[in-house]
């Protein structure tokens, strides 16, 4: 039920070492973290137009503007890399204006965030009346979480409330802590999901993508 790992124990190299990740992919140095990230990404082009005006949140080293075929893309993050379109961006507070875009990408961003529910009444507000939230996450399957155990990764806990806007689902006093439950725990369940989320969103695309390929990308 649940599994939880310090930061030093992690046996993943350079987890959240932006600037590595950065030079590992322009030189690409790791040919494993160019194909994983275009995974990530480029099946996100079948739901957006060229000219959307597009958000990412939580885009780390903002490898998404690679693949992403759009102009209008700006990345954020809850950092100051000097990369980022917009900085010190809050995903369950961002400060932007409403309906300001057509698009928002949140890749391996869910099960980091303290309050989920937060987040997506956040991304309702900021996007459009009838934009899109389109989002990568982990399946925290049997096999994952085994993993997790070997690698003292993240870790998991089912037992949180992803619903509450009182009590954290990760420790909201670290930015990289993580809970890979926490997408199962909103999704799985189409009926839990309908009634907190359902007046704000419905779910249109859902597949199962790479797994495997993450192991070998150093932990970025």
């Amino acid at each position: 039920k649940k599994v939880k790992f310090s930061k030093n124990q992690n046996r993943m190299k350079a987890v959240g070492n932006i600037e590595d990740a950065l030079n590992d992919f322009k030189t690409k140095k790791n040919k494993n973290l160019y194909f994983l990230t275009k995974k990530r990404y480029e099946w996100m082009n079948n739901y957006i137009k060229k000219d959307d005006v597009g958000l990412e949140v939580g885009s780390g080293a903002g490898f998404s503007k690679e693949f992403i075929q759009n102009n209008n893309l700006k990345i954020s993050d809850f950092s100051e890399h000097k990369h980022l379109d917009y900085k010190n961006v809050d995903a369950q507070d961002t400060k932007f204006k409403e309906n300001s875009y057509d698009f928002v990408i949140a890749s391996n961003v869910i099960h980091h965030i303290p309050y989920p529910i937060k987040f997506f009444k956040e991304m309702h507000k900021i996007l459009k009346k009838d934009g899109k939230l389109i989002i990568h996450e982990p399946y925290a399957s049997v096999l994952l979480q085994v993993i997790e155990v070997i690698m003292r990764h993240e870790g998991y806990d089912w037992t949180k409330d992803v619903w509450s806007e009182s009590v954290p689902a990760t420790d909201d006093e670290n930015l990289w802590s993580g809970n890979i439950a926490i997408p199962n725990l909103i999704f799985d369940d189409i009926n839990i999901f309908n009634e907190n989320l359902g007046s704000y969103f419905k779910i249109k695309h859902e597949n199962l993508s790479e797994c495997f390929i993450f192991l070998n990308s150093g932990g970025v």
